[in-house]
């Protein structure tokens, strides 16, 4: 009896249904198996009888659909004729305590501890009976769990609530927004606003009414539209359903000011139930927002502040980031302005090396050229023999050199001009081969074609003069 109990208890915090005799027979038509009794009654009317996933037969299915309806018209009544006892709430701010749990890909449940029950918020997805300890076993095998209420689903309904609306009370009414719940109050969150609740019981007698003369009026949609986020549907569909059990709305019209609150939780600021005048709508309303508005300021500071300080920070990383790299760049010059130094200091070494490679190359064969110069003055000096005495077989010759200098030898007549020649060449400082020797008068150069003459056959014996011809 303990795993029953436990199992309506259950039922009841999920869905909001009060009604114990319907929750019995919604958990016994699905074999108490928890997860596909609440898969059913989250889905629509239409939705439940036609799941191909749920393993209830189609009239099973239809007669939940209709225990729901009848659930509604039995609120709708209640609420009806205890209309004129309700007393209207404070302004307390109530805050909704069960936070809005969002369990990653699989579980979207919304729970309340004083009442308020679960809702999609993204989509109302299969929840583990082993958190609460409770087996799996009622499982079908093979049977998947019914396809759960989805964020797009909710916000079908909300658009097809304004289009609804609209073809009933026409185009003035305040901005429904298009969204689910829970994205129209993250909507409001990043407004900076309040989210305005309307929940539409379409039978109720007041409905027409109050929408007409209230809701839709001029003063009141601006205001509205104004300084809050709208959102509206009808107790018919899913989330309407479920957000009139977790606001707990006993009259109808029924409107009520939220926001978001810390931690997933919700704000219940204002509950309007019962027809208001336009002039009782307005004063709530404008109440509500003097009440709140210290709290919105905070918020709004408080998001701008954030804001502020994270674009202080990019602001500073930027320029930390600018600054980083301007170092970066510099160090990059400076390495480059020291490879350039370093190159040109080790081409400017190189050439120096070169130069002083080829200054000692050159002083080397300079030096090698004179001492062979040198070698070679010596052998052509040894070359000519002793000098012969005075005879008649010897000529006397005497040379003039370019500086003025006059050189003398005898030589035998039978020697050649080569031999002449060797004599400059090795008793003076001339460059060898770059003269000619030659006599005055008459005119006659003795060069390369007479250097095989004997001075006898020249016409230079007995003694002869000759001067020093240097060649251009």
């Amino acid at each position: 009896m303990s795993d029953v109990a436990d199992k309506l208890s259950y039922f009841q915090a999920i869905t909001g249904v009060e009604d114990v005799d319907l929750c019995t027979e919604i958990l016994s038509a699905h074999g108490w198996d928890l997860e596909l009794a609440i898969s059913s009654f989250t889905s629509t009317s239409d939705s439940g009888a036609n799941n191909p996933a749920t393993t209830s037969s189609v009239d099973t299915g239809a007669a939940i659909a209709g225990r729901r309806d009848d659930a509604i018209e039995r609120f709708e009544r209640s609420e009806i004729v205890n209309a004129g006892g309700a007393g209207q709430p404070g302004l307390a701010w109530k805050i909704i305590t069960l936070p809005i749990s969002i369990i990653s890909g699989s579980l979207g449940l919304v729970s309340s501890a004083i009442g308020l029950g679960f809702w999609v918020a993204g989509g109302v997805l299969s929840y583990s009976l082993g958190v609460i300890g409770l087996s799996s076993s009622g499982h079908r095998g093979g049977s998947s769990s019914a396809p759960l209420v989805v964020a797009t689903a909710a916000a079908s309904e909300a658009i097809g609530f304004v289009s609804m609306f609209e073809n009933e009370y026409g185009d003035r009414h305040p901005n429904f927004v298009g969204e689910s719940f829970m994205d129209a109050l993250q909507r409001s969150r990043r407004e900076f606003k309040l989210m305005f609740v309307y929940l539409h019981s379409p039978d109720h007698p007041d409905t027409p009414g109050f929408c007409v003369e209230t809701l839709c009026s001029e003063v009141v949609s601006a205001f509205i539209n104004e300084n809050f986020v709208s959102w509206g549907g009808s107790i018919r569909a899913t989330e309407g359903f479920k957000m009139s059990n977790s606001l707990k709305a006993s009259r109808f019209p029924f409107c009520a000011v939220v926001m978001a609150a810390t931690n997933q939780r919700i704000a219940l600021l204002q509950q309007v139930e019962g027809p208001k005048s336009l002039e009782e709508i307005l004063t709530l309303l404008q109440r509500v927002l003097e009440e709140s508005s210290t709290v919105l300021v905070a918020a709004r500071l408080e998001a701008e502040e954030r804001i502020n300080n994270i674009r202080l920070r990019e602001e500073q990383d930027a320029a930390y980031q600018a600054a980083l790299e301007a170092d970066r760049a510099r160090e990059q010059q400076r390495k480059e302005e020291e490879k350039r130094l370093a190159r040109e200091a080790a081409e400017a070494e190189r050439k120096q090396k070169e130069e002083e490679e080829a200054r000692l190359k050159a002083a080397h064969e300079a030096k090698e050229r004179e001492t062979a110069l040198v070698k070679l003055r010596e052998e052509k000096g040894l070359s000519l023999g002793p000098e012969p005495e005075k005879g008649p077989d010897v000529t006397q010759v005497l040379v003039r050199l370019p500086n003025g200098e006059r050189k003398g030898r005898r030589f035998y007549f039978t020697a050649t001009i080569q031999s002449l020649y060797d004599f400059v060449d090795s008793s003076s400082s001339l460059e060898i081969g770059n003269y000619t020797l030659a006599t005055n008068f008459p005119r006659v150069l003795y060069g390369p074609d007479k250097i095989s003459l004997t001075l006898k056959e020249a016409g230079l014996h007995p003694q002869v003069s000759l001067f020093v011809e240097l060649n251009s």
